[in-house]
């Protein structure tokens, strides 16, 4: 059996140039004041106002915390 000798071919390579953010030159910002209300559904603004009120309690409770720590309500027998 002959073996058949090619000559290897080369794939066409795509070359990519990196920009850092800090070299890069700024663009225009856009400003929202343009784009108006966002459209939610009513059980996407439930979603929001519970989680508002979740992270309101939750950060209550972490001051409340910090406080009592503190010794800011006297000792407490428990």
């Amino acid at each position: 059996m002959a073996v058949l000798m090619t000559e290897p071919q080369m794939m066409p390579t795509q070359d990519f140039q990196v920009a850092h953010p800090l070299d890069d030159i700024a663009e225009e910002k856009r400003s929202p004041a343009g784009c108006g209300k966002m459209p939610m559904s009513r059980s996407v603004k439930f979603s929001l106002y519970a989680l508002r009120g979740y992270l309101v309690l939750i950060g209550l409770m972490v001051g409340y915390r910090v406080l009592t720590l503190a010794g800011v309500f006297g000792h407490h027998i428990h």
